[in-house]
């Protein structure tokens, strides 16, 4: 089975100091599902895109690298038996109906470390 990666758009973290419970709930209820049917391999969401720090070259600059409408907000890697299953499975992201959406990309290769204790 190959992997995908899903990178999420919107305009910005759907975990803005901002978001309520109720603002999550949508996601959260997406990623449960996603876990039940046991294709979900690894999620990731991304703080605001005011905590980024971008480098290019020698320079180091405050903010998202390229300044859209849309950013990455996070990913999940999916294990999918090809790219049009990754498709449906992606496609029930609900950032799709909100406003943003989703690229769905073949994974080439990677691995996760555990977190660092301490």
């Amino acid at each position: 089975m190959a992997q995908y990666a899903v990178l999420i758009y919107a305009a910005d973290s759907a975990h803005g100091a901002d978001a309520g419970a109720e603002d999550l709930q949508v996601h959260d209820r997406h990623a449960a599902e996603l876990e039940e049917s046991g294709c979900l391999a690894a999620a990731f969401a991304l703080e605001p895109i005011a905590t980024a720090t971008s480098i290019r070259g020698d320079v180091v600059t405050d903010g998202p690298f390229v300044d859209a409408k849309e950013v990455v907000a996070g990913f999940y890697v999916i294990d999918a038996p090809d790219l049009d299953a990754a498709l449906r499975i992606a496609g029930r992201n609900p950032v799709t109906q909100q406003g943003g959406g989703v690229e769905v990309r073949p994974v080439a290769g990677g691995f996760v470390r555990p977190p660092a204790h301490g």
